[in-house]
């Protein structure tokens, strides 16, 4: 990230740094059809764990793209959903989504090169 007195130097670099690392993403696409409770979540997003589901949810409500809301009843509910700031970062990843279904062939071949252990 680069930060110059108290702003990023560019849009891409704040953008980079609400949707950094494997998982944000692909939860934020876990949620674009409506809000989902913790385990549907979970289910999915194959491959994350507890742990790391949890503080990607608190990092992405404390970034205001998620919306984490508690129902109090018997049993508790908790339900996250996207705020109009995570739709529209969805909404941005689109086209990203349609680049990688274009090309996932190509790109599931390149992997596989170079990492044969993976099958």
């Amino acid at each position: 990230m680069r930060w110059v007195n108290g702003h990023y130097t560019c849009g891409l670099d704040a953008a980079v740094d609400v949707i950094g690392g494997k998982w944000k993403v692909l939860l934020l696409w876990a949620m674009h059809e409506g809000p989902r409770r913790f385990a549907e979540l979970k289910r999915d997003v194959p491959g994350i764990s507890e742990k790391m589901l949890i503080q990607q949810l608190r990092e992405m409500e404390a970034d205001r793209i998620v919306h984490r809301e508690v129902y109090h009843q018997v049993p508790p509910k908790v339900e996250y959903s996207l705020t109009k700031l995570g739709a529209s970062l969805n909404d941005a990843l689109a086209p990203l989504a349609a680049w990688g279904t274009a090309h996932q062939e190509e790109i599931e071949e390149t992997y596989r090169e170079r990492h044969p252990e993976a099958g």
